[in-house]
């Protein structure tokens, strides 16, 4: 138990600061009411999870240890949900309604599609 604890703990201290860091260069690049940094995040880390998962069903390199760290650790640190919804209340309460429907649709369908993209390109390899 500790070690599953050890390597989801691992990969969540840098998921997180890999969010911190993307997001604050994303937000940097891109100055608009529309959540840049956590959208990008977001999609990369469905994009990951979606690679991670299909790797794992297609063969055995993934052991439980590095499907622990990566997809639980890692993209559980690097994706937030709750990031998410504050700037969605954001975006309401400022009355960027546009860019609540925006961020809110494109959230959910490319990181839908981010997902299964992920896992097909671990088919296609």
């Amino acid at each position: 138990m500790i070690k599953t604890l050890l390597l989801v703990g691992t990969g969540g201290f840098i998921g997180s600061i890999s969010r911190y860091l993307v997001s604050k260069f994303m937000q940097s690049c891109c100055t608009s009411a529309f959540p840049y940094g956590t959208f990008a995040v977001n999609i990369a880390g469905c994009l990951l999870i979606g690679i991670i998962f299909g790797i794992s069903e297609r063969s055995s390199i993934l052991t439980t240890g590095w499907k622990l760290f990566l997809a639980v650790g890692f993209c559980g640190g690097f994706t937030t949900f709750s990031t998410f919804a504050n700037e969605n209340i954001a975006l309401l309460r400022d009355g960027e309604f546009f860019f609540f429907f925006l961020y809110t649709g494109l959230s959910v369908f490319l990181g839908i599609a981010a997902t299964f993209f992920g896992v097909l390109i671990t088919r296609i390899l």
